[in-house]
C-alpha cells in the first residue's frame, strides 16, 4: 500500500508496535487507534487501513469507531482549537453572529483547519458556561459574552 509521504517511516514503525502490543488484548480497536492519532495528529485512511490489516478487522469498523467518536479526527487539526457553544444559552444570545465573524476572519468552514495550520474551527454543544453566553474557547481558555466585534483582537493574540 502506498503510504502518505508526510508521514515517516519512524511514524509507521511506531503505529507497528502499537499494534503488536495490543493485537491479542480484548478490545484492541480503541487503544490502538487513540495511540495512532497521538503518533500521527490525526487519523488518514492509509492509518486506518494499516490498523485494520494490522488487527486483522474490516476497515469498516476502524472508519465506523472513528467517524462516531468525536475524539478521533479524520483531517489534520491546528495549532489552536476554536470551539464555539451552540447549545440553547449561546445560540440565543447571538452565537451564530459569532461563528460567522470566526469563518470570515479565518476563512474557514466549521469542522476545518486554516491553511497556515494554525486554528481549526468546531462547533460545539453545550460547555457549561451559561452564564458566560455566548462562549467560545480556545484550547482551554474560555471567553465568555463574545461579540462578533471581538473576534479580531482575540484572533490576534494567537497569531501573534
Amino acid at each position: 500500500m502506498q503510504k502518505n509521504s508526510a508521514f515517516s517511516a519512524e511514524q509507521y514503525d511506531k503505529l507497528h508496535q502499537v499494534i503488536a502490543e495490543y493485537r491479542d488484548m480484548p478490545g484492541p480497536l480503541m487503544p490502538v487507534m487513540q495511540k495512532a492519532q497521538e503518533i500521527f495528529g490525526y487519523l488518514p485512511i492509509e492509518v486506518q487501513n494499516e490498523i485494520a490489516d494490522g488487527l486483522g478487522i474490516p476497515m469498516t469498523d476502524v472508519y465506523g469507531v472513528a467517524t462516531f467518536y468525536s475524539q478521533f479526527t479524520l483531517e489534520p487539526r491546528g495549532q489552536h482549537t476554536i470551539g464555539i457553544c451552540m447549545g440553547t444559552a449561546c445560540y440565543v444570545k447571538n452565537a451564530a453572529l459569532v461563528l460567522e465573524a470566526l469563518k470570515k476572519n479565518l476563512g474557514v468552514e466549521v469542522g476545518k483547519t486554516t491553511e497556515d495550520g494554525l486554528f481549526t474551527l468546531d462547533a460545539t454543544r453545550c460547555l457549561g458556561c451559561c452564564g458566560l453566553a455566548p462562549v467560545i474557547t480556545i484550547d482551554e481558555t474560555v471567553y465568555g459574552r463574545m461579540t462578533p466585534d471581538e473576534v479580531p483582537g482575540i484572533l490576534a493574540k494567537y497569531k501573534a
